[in-house]
């Protein structure tokens, strides 16, 4: 049986105004991954699970699950602001590889 993995990567990422691409910015990957990641499609690697969790500075439990998360709206947290139009800042935890 292959188990369904659950996210709310995209609930958190519009609780704190972001756009796909900034998540995808400071997660170190490109927009259209992000995108398959909020829809399911893609499960994210460990590492970058955990990066996701470091930018939304939450356990990794709050952003993936086997069962399905409950249908309220998330609290947002204090995290990074996402990088400007103007330039895009790097990725903010440079230690942690994609």
């Amino acid at each position: 049986m292959d188990p369904s993995v659950h996210n709310r990567v995209r609930q958190l990422r519009q609780a704190r105004n972001w756009t796909q691409e900034h998540l995808a910015t400071y997660a170190g990957v490109s927009r259209q991954s992000m995108n398959s990641i909020e829809r399911g499609r893609y499960i994210p690697s460990l590492p970058l699970a955990l990066v996701l969790a470091k930018v939304f500075a939450c356990p990794v439990e709050q952003l993936f699950s086997l069962d399905p998360f409950p249908a309220t709206e998330p609290e947002a947290t204090t995290a990074p602001e996402p990088p400007t139009e103007e330039a895009p800042e790097p990725n903010p935890f440079p230690e942690t590889e994609v």
